[in-house]
């Protein structure tokens, strides 16, 4: 399929740039298991590694932009950009219009206006330079470096905004910030962007970590996940991630955000990215891209072209020659193998990279000499002008960045190998053990599923690229949509959403336009159970939803009594349920068909949640018993990895009604198009080269093999519960005493009888080589554990085995044998450090704290730190690189103990 997919060298733009990724990040990062099936990091005693390395892009981010803190990634700049709308509007929501000046990418423009309709909030568009605010104005966002090239002054714009009580959001470019004077030193007040170019290919769209940096100010208002430094329960230093009540899965409808996952394994890519060049290696390929840019142009110049007067970093603007059209000028760029630009009718943008040659250069002059060599040497060019633009003194940046150590001691090949093997050697990943995280779906991404993702032919297409030049994309996304509709029971299907929690959202919009298309816009009512994952209501707030909450029963079902009650109370403004299936609670809802059809006689439609997919594949499927809309999360159930969290795909696939409804894209016509509720990521499909890891899983199973996998996955949950009943308490069944894929134990008894809790199991599970399961959700004091159909039965024992091993010696504690607060648990993890050291006073001996099973000394992971202290990070937050002395101190201490 791909071989029909034609990569030119793009000089398209428009935030997107080729790269050339460093072959040992390549290889031992982005193809290395042990980095991309690694969990998000919410035990961070088994994740230090990609912490750090989370930290270590957050303070580039940080420094480039020359702003107080940054987040670990969103998904991409355009739903960053929107993310830092909603910020400024949710701290001045009585002010309801936000400017975006007309330089500001199209497909940004789009996405936030998307989500500026949810919150009520009216975007304005216009010049910047004559821009007026108005009194109702909250912000304004930026380009900068603009989608014309050119660089703005935005200073006196900046000082404009803030005397009328409005914030500054400026989208920006990390490698023209090694040379622009930074957003966070001439006033933005919030600055986003990708972090493609550093290490990241195009990918036809995606995958790509966004950035959003601001000052401390905002620090509790930021989306996304930030990474702290805290201590452990030694006082030694350790990462975790900060402030985590202000996530949606705490703050549910009243949180910043939906989001959930981000891009963390491509962040981490361009933080070592970073880290291997180093401040002075990054300056040296801005020059280049500058040069380039520079050089190229003066051959226009001399070709007739008609240049912008504006300054420029990388990317030109230009008109053609005399008789010669835009779109002449494009098909003769396209015979050259080059993509260029059609800014407008009369303009035409070029953009230059670290990967643009001599040879690129001299096949767009011949591109603008209809096909003829010019007739001048670029040595000729050299010879006679600067190799750089001039830049104007008040647009360069004179400040330092990344002057951090850890930004210049990995530059040569082997440091930087051994840099990426010590963090990955700090984390638990599938490589070590099963990850029974309930509602995670963490199965096997296997190693033919992965290999396309680094072919060219996938990854080296930008996603503006002409249509007729991605057929093999074409063929292959319209062939995942079929199955994944057969799959479902849908007769549509949007891949554009690139995370669950987008996918919530577009969903819940689709919804909303087809009810706003009938006339019935004032339907705002979003049923949804009080058992649900904190998305659900971020997202149905985020479209503007008021959310009424549905009660469970004993048997933790929908309470259909509830449910019928408030469906018929609100009937005239019911818009949508949301529901998971089968339920946050791992029970199939046998009342689930009864559940649609109460809220469609009530005029309402039903959203299903598809955390729980991996149940139901092969076997039912949301469109089958009465859904309208349901987002899948490919991450999950169709094995595209987690990547430490993120990259995710959480398309939607929708009822026949709701396809018109469907996300579209500015630059390339898709989806609904004119009747599409908006776009919801910067690229038309989302996180494209990624998709063949989903489409070679269903091809290579095919339908017998999908429904297999559904029933082993199903088996190994109820094997597992089954083992465990003697021992704990299966918090909820079905009818018939199964669960469906996962399985919640109920630990709250243990508090009363032991002073035990969730958090003291999780963490002695890390002394057992396993990462823990899902804690304290959906139910308070409990663990949900879901094993995947990937493990095999030694697996699954092995995992059963630890827990049982737990419980005697919770049971210890209860018989007082051993104190309530100096114990197994209660000191866990136990780190080599502890468990060398010369000086043991505990009351248990060192072979149980770290072989408490005799099959672990068969094979060791260790946890580089003890229990990390939450409450600590929090009140002294740290999101950027400490200084080498906090380690260096630490290293001291430790010595000297031993």
């Amino acid at each position: 399929m791909v071989s029909q997919n034609k990569v030119m060298r793009s000089f398209i733009g428009m935030g997107y740039h080729d790269t050339k990724t460093p072959t040992v990040i390549l290889r031992n990062v982005l193809e290395n298991p042990g980095w991309y099936t690694q969990y998000t990091p919410y035990q961070p005693e088994v994740s230090q590694g990609r912490l750090e390395c989370l930290m270590n892009f957050q303070t580039m981010v940080a420094d480039l932009t020359a702003m107080e803190m940054c987040n670990s990634s969103l998904l991409d700049e355009s739903t960053a950009a929107a993310e830092a709308m909603a910020m400024i509007y949710g701290a001045a929501s009585s002010k309801k219009k936000f400017f975006v000046d007309q330089r500001v990418h199209p497909q940004t423009l789009a996405v936030l206006e998307t989500r500026a309709a949810g919150h009520g909030v009216t975007v304005v568009t216009g010049d910047y330079a004559t821009f007026e605010p108005p009194a109702d104005l909250c912000g304004a966002l930026v380009q900068y470096p603009a989608t014309d090239g050119s660089v703005q002054s935005y200073a006196g714009f900046a000082d404009k905004l803030h005397a009328a009580g409005a914030k500054l959001a400026c989208a920006t470019d990390l490698l023209a910030l090694t040379k622009l004077a930074p957003p966070g030193e001439w006033g933005a007040d919030i600055t986003v962007g990708t972090a493609q170019r550093f290490g990241v290919p195009f990918g036809y769209g995606g995958p790509h970590a966004g950035f959003l940096a601001t000052s401390q100010t905002f620090a509790r208002k930021m989306p996304g996940r930030i990474i702290g430094l805290s201590i452990d329960a030694m006082g030694k230093p350790a990462y975790r991630m900060a402030m985590q009540t202000r996530e949606q899965h705490i703050r549910r409808d009243k949180a910043t955000s939906n989001i959930c996952t981000a891009q963390a394994l491509l962040a981490n890519i361009s933080a070592l990215y970073g880290m291997y060049h180093g401040p002075e290696g990054l300056k040296s390929i801005a020059s280049h891209c500058q040069q380039s840019a520079s050089l190229l142009l003066a051959g226009l110049s001399k070709l007739g072209c008609t240049p912008s007067p504006e300054p420029f970093f990388d990317t030109i603007c230009v008109s053609p020659p005399a008789g010669m059209s835009v779109d002449e000028v494009l098909s003769f760029a396209v015979a050259e193998g080059l993509n260029l630009r059609k800014l407008s009718d009369k303009q035409i943008t070029l953009a230059c990279d670290e990967t643009t040659s001599l040879a690129d250069i001299e096949a767009v002059w011949r591109a603008f000499g209809k096909g003829s060599p010019p007739s001048f040497t670029a040595d000729e060019i050299l010879a006679s002008a600067p190799a750089e633009s001039a830049m104007p003194a008040v647009l360069t940046r004179q400040s330092d960045f990344m002057s951090h150590p850890i930004f210049s001691a990995h530059q040569s090949e082997h440091q930087m190998l051994r840099y990426i093997f010590k963090l990955s050697n700090k984390d638990i990943s599938l490589v070590h053990c099963m990850i029974p995280l309930g509602s995670c779906t963490m199965k096997l991404n296997s190693t033919a599923e992965m290999m396309p993702v680094t072919w060219k032919e996938i990854n080296g297409l930008h996603p503006f690229a002409p249509l007729d030049q991605a057929k093999g994309y074409a063929q292959l996304i319209q062939s995942l949509e079929e199955m994944l509709c057969e799959i479902t029971g849908f007769p549509g299907m949007s891949l554009q959403p690139n995370s669950g929690a987008t996918g919530e959202y577009a969903g819940l919009r689709a919804i909303r336009a087809y009810q706003e298309a009938k006339g019935e816009a004032e339907r705002n009512v979003c049923l949804i159970p009080v058992s649900a994952h904190g998305t659900n209501p971020a997202s149905a707030a985020m479209c503007g939803m008021r959310i009424v909450p549905i009660g469970c029963d004993a048997d933790g079902n929908i309470d259909i009594a509830d449910l019928k009650a408030k469906a018929e109370k609100h009937a005239d403004k019911l818009s949508a349920l949301m529901v998971t299936y089968p339920s946050t609670h791992g029970v199939f809802e046998e009342t689930i068909v009864e559940i649609c059809e109460t809220i469609h006689e009530n005029g309402g439609q039903v959203y299903m949640d598809g955390a729980n997919m991996n149940a139901q594949v092969g076997l039912c499927g949301p469109g089958y018993f009465g859904a309208d809309v349901c987002h899948l999360n490919l991450h999950k159930t169709f094995c595209i990895p987690h990547g430490g969290g993120g990259p995710g795909i959480g398309p939607i696939g929708v009822a026949e009604h709701l396809k018109p409804f469907i996300p579209s894209h500015p630059v390339i016509p898709m989806g609904g198009k004119e009747t599409a509720f908006g776009t919801v990521a910067a690229a038309p499909w989302g996180s494209a080269s990624i998709l063949p890891i989903s489409w070679m899983y269903c091809a290579m199973m095919g339908a017998d093999g999908l429904r297999q996998a559904t029933q082993t996955a199903i088996l190994n949950a109820n094997y597992m519960a089954a083992r465990l009943s003697g021992h704990y308490k299966v918090l909820y069944t079905g009818k018939a005493g199964f669960c469906a894929h996962e399985f919640i134990l109920d630990l709250r008894e243990f508090k009363a009888s032991s002073g035990v809790t969730e958090a003291d199991v999780a963490k002695r599970l890390a002394d057992y080589n396993f990462h823990a399961p899902t804690m304290s959700w959906p139910v308070a004091g409990t663990i949900m554990i879901e094993p995947t159909e990937s493990e095999d039965k030694p697996e699954l024992d092995r995992f059963c085995d630890s827990l049982i091993a737990i419980r005697a010696e919770i049971a210890q504690i209860e018989q007082g044998l051993m104190p309530r607060d100096d114990n197994l648990l209660k000191n866990a993890p136990h780190t080599a450090a502890v468990v060398m050291a010369d000086e043991w006073n505990r009351p248990y001996s060192r072979t149980a704290a770290a072989y408490p099973l005799p099959s672990l000394r068969q094979a060791k992971f260790w946890p580089t730190t003890s229990r990390v202290n939450d409450t600590y990070g929090d009140r002294n937050l740290v999101c950027s690189c400490p200084p080498l002395e906090v380690f260096v101190e630490e290293e001291d201490a430790m010595s000297a103990s031993l």
